[in-house]
């Protein structure tokens, strides 16, 4: 299958996915995640209306922004670490994997040198799993003032990655408890948030069905990913 019909193979079971939800599909965002594969790639999506994409790191991230078309928004959904900060506000429109307190203060820092407000989703570890990033759940109820209050970060919503299983609907418990999450985090702040960040190959639909507005599709559009040192 060539990579406009792995997309247009997504986009049908995501229409699905919301009709059976009762969705309009416009609330839920494709994003093709790039990571390991080509500019030549992203440049071939851009012909299909695919204006936004997500990459994992920040250094594999600088060198295909510059060899793509600059009309692309870009989202930082990989683990940040604070010496690439000023990097990420310099090439993202948004970072999605704030996963801690010290990872917000220092990028409000270098937005704030850069003069640039951030649109940030706050990454939660709603299983609890040691080897994924993000707040537990009542961590961030804690410090969602302190968070919320850092002027250059504008709060657009919650992130997570659930674990991997060949049965989606055993995550769905996840995706429902972030936006149960996404509902507390409302009441502390007093505004609505806008995404919920949830999804991926194998469990998008499910994720779509509990209320997801972003979806991250890597390996379902771009195929498998080749050697990154390739």
């Amino acid at each position: 299958m060539e990579l406009d019909e792995r997309l247009q193979h997504i986009r049908d079971r995501m229409f699905a996915a919301c009709e059976l939800a009762n969705r309009n599909p416009s609330e839920v965002m494709l994003l093709p995640v790039s990571k390991n594969h080509t500019a030549d790639s992203v440049r071939e999506l851009t012909y299909h209306q695919c204006r936004v994409f997500g990459e994992n790191r920040v250094q594999e991230a600088k060198l295909k922004i510059s060899a793509c078309p600059g009309n692309i928004d870009w989202h930082l959904i990989g683990h940040l670490q604070s010496n690439k900060c000023r990097d990420a506000v310099r090439f993202f429109n948004m970072i999605q994997s704030v996963d801690r307190m010290s990872i917000a203060e220092e990028i409000n820092k270098h937005a704030n040198n850069a003069a640039k407000d951030m649109p940030v989703l706050i990454e939660v570890n709603v299983a609890g799993e040691a080897s994924k990033h993000g707040f537990k759940p009542e961590d961030l109820i804690e410090k969602l003032d302190t968070i919320n209050n850092l002027p250059r970060l504008e709060i657009h919503g919650l992130m997570t990655i659930a674990p991997w299983t060949s049965d989606s609907e055993k995550v769905r418990p996840v995706f429902r408890r972030l936006r149960e999450i996404k509902e507390e985090c409302e009441q502390i702040i007093g505004a609505p948030m806008q995404h919920l960040s949830m999804g991926m190959s194998g469990d998008f639909e499910v994720a779509i069905e509990e209320g997801a507005t972003i979806i991250r599709i890597g390996t379902a559009i771009f195929g498998p990913r080749p050697n990154a040192k390739k």
